[in-house]
């Protein structure tokens, strides 16, 4: 019986998707926005919500929980320094997915921007300069 069975398998096994999600989970917090498939956005965000929820208390055992989540000590650090104090006010819903327009080669998959709801502030910095320099390459 599949009761309770909620994740989508994603055509992966085991292994190979909870590798590919502690790796997408990685580069979020890296980079604060990817772009990947509707599919894949969707079974993240659960994955991704759930450490920020566990960095909004910095206690050592939340650090070890999310430690042997992610496996990766900078973006761990990152995510008790920066994206958790960030988010300490916030109830739930860190996250939000923008679906993208469908591409025009290969396999013609829906893509999404999955992205935190807030930003730090180097990311907020480089997000102004970028639409500066835009602003000015128009005009």
């Amino acid at each position: 019986m599949r009761h309770r069975k909620k994740q989508s398998k994603l055509n992966r096994t085991a292994a190979h998707r909870q590798a590919m999600f502690r790796n997408m989970a990685a580069s979020l917090f890296r980079h604060e926005r990817i772009i990947t498939s509707v599919a894949k956005a969707k079974a993240l965000r659960p994955i991704a919500e759930k450490l920020i929820s566990l960095s909004r208390e910095k206690t050592l055992h939340n650090y070890r929980r999310a430690l042997s989540q992610l496996q990766d000590e900078e973006m761990v650090a990152k995510l008790f320094a920066e994206i958790g104090p960030m988010f300490r006010d916030r109830p739930g819903g860190y996250t939000r997915i923008l679906k993208l327009d469908q591409r025009n080669m290969g396999d013609k998959s829906e893509k999404a921007l999955i992205e935190l709801v807030e930003k730090t502030a180097d990311h907020a910095v480089a997000d102004a300069a970028a639409e500066t320099a835009a602003e000015t390459a128009a005009d």
